[in-house]
């Protein structure tokens, strides 16, 4: 077998963890729990939400960290690798095809992040009311010619970073990129709390209602806490297969839980506040942050400059993410060889972007029901998040206990860390039952199976 060149490292601890950490904090975290959230009952969804992330999404973390770092393979080969000759390889397989949908529909939106930071630089979200601010957000989206530059320049800003390799490329940028996030989000939290009222935010936050939250909310937050960590589609596996074995593995996967809830929480404290002081509603769907939040923004002094910041930070999150999802087909295609990384980086790039024409497209020209009543954007969207994803993240769940000893686990997780057995106990069942049962309650209500 053609396994990865044992070249391919991470240059840092640090570093994985803020590559890993800059995977998991994306669209998930910034533009999809806002809304969410706000339509789930604040506080309740928030405080359910954050529980199944350490009880439910850190366990399957780092069942993938362990798995790739002990396969030393990519996202098939890692399969292939540890359960030779069997169909478990259709689970890299599902993570390869997820990724390359999920960055066809999601480099749209990237794009969207690009046309509102010139936009906001040049004065053209000033001055507008509100329903203004709405058309505006319609007419963008619209606009063919716009939107698939935006999305190009987003791929392409991808590619140039993953062809540079893991530690030039992909690791050097998000030590950037992850620092940077956090302290615009710290200084947009410190403007947004001084507003008049911002009090009513952070306590529609933070303050627990649990008469707005449903067994559909909770199963939201369920969701929600898996697929914020990017589990399911072998990213972490791949991300992992490049440490050595003196990295903490239960000590990255917990400081990755941690900076992904703490930016979900200072996405919350920025956006909240800001929009409660203003008299507007929460739960405004998905147009929160394009719509809204530009009106919200423009009635404060300097608002346009923190906008700028707002949008900025939701850029950084949307590119590491990206970066991961070329990361692990370009891995599985050149098997470690640095020489071919390049080409295939580009290759795959412009790919994705061509499969995502017409998801960019489905606001405008293509803005008609294909199947399911479903665009091309709704129709990629649903197949990624309601099918890939919950399936990936089941066999996952279940190929670690399963096809790995007892032992070999235990073997894995200690190496670099100082884990007792009685943790390790803890994780394993957590995972071999727990886990499980919740991504198969998830993935029924996800598939219409049930509802609430």
């Amino acid at each position: 077998m053609n396994d990865r060149r044992v070249s391919v490292k991470w240059a840092s601890k640090i570093g994985f963890v803020l590559a890993a950490a800059g995977t998991a904090i994306g669209l998930g975290a910034i533009w999809k729990f806002p809304y969410v959230a706000g339509t789930n009952g604040g506080g309740a969804f928030f405080l359910v939400f954050a529980l199944f992330t350490v009880l439910l999404g850190y366990p399957l973390l780092l069942g993938e960290f362990i798995l790739g770092r002990k396969s030393q393979s990519d996202a098939i080969g890692t399969y292939r690798k540890l359960a030779p000759g069997t169909p478990w390889v259709i689970t890299g397989w599902i993570g390869i095809v997820a990724c390359f949908l999920v960055l066809s529909f999601y480099s749209v939106i990237g794009g969207w992040i690009l046309l509102y930071i010139i936009k906001a630089v040049t004065g053209a979200l000033s001055g507008l009311s509100q329903s203004e601010y709405g058309a505006l957000f319609g007419s963008v989206i619209q606009d063919p010619v716009q939107t698939l530059v935006a999305q190009l320049v987003f791929i392409v800003m991808t590619i140039l970073v993953v062809a540079r390799g893991v530690q030039k490329g992909i690791e050097r940028v998000s030590s950037i990129m992850m620092p940077l996030l956090f302290i615009l989000f710290i200084a947009l939290v410190g403007r947004a709390l001084t507003l008049d009222h911002a009090i009513d935010g952070v306590r529609f936050l933070l303050v627990p209602d649990f008469s707005s939250l449903t067994p559909r909310a909770i199963l939201f937050a369920l969701g929600q806490a898996f697929f914020t960590l990017t589990l399911g589609v072998s990213v972490m596996v791949t991300y992992s297969s490049y440490l050595s074995k003196t990295q903490n593995l239960p000590k990255s996967a917990l400081s990755i839980v941690i900076m992904n809830l703490a930016v979900t929480l200072l996405a919350g404290l920025a956006i909240f506040p800001a929009v409660f002081s203003f008299g507007l509603k929460p739960n405004e769907g998905p147009v929160l942050l394009f719509a809204v939040l530009p009106a919200v923004f423009d009635q404060l002094p300097f608002g346009m400059l923190f906008f700028i910041g707002f949008l900025l930070a939701f850029l950084f999150a949307a590119l590491t993410s990206a970066f991961s999802m070329i990361e692990i087909i370009v891995a599985s295609i050149t098997k470690g060889d640095q020489k071919k990384r390049g080409k295939w980086a580009w290759t795959i790039g412009l790919l994705i972007f061509a499969v995502g024409v017409p998801s960019c497209l489905s606001y405008g020209v293509l803005n008609f029901p294909l199947i399911f009543q479903k665009t091309f954007f709704d129709l990629a969207d649903y197949i990624v998040s309601n099918i890939l994803l919950p399936l990936g993240a089941l066999l996952i769940s279940i190929f670690v206990p399963l096809k790995l000893s007892k032992e070999d686990l235990y073997d894995e997780m200690k190496s670099g860390s100082k884990v007792g057995r009685g943790f390790f106990l803890v994780w394993f069942y957590l995972l071999r039952f727990l886990v499980p049962i919740a991504i198969v309650l998830v993935f029924l209500n996800l598939l219409g199976v049930f509802s609430f």
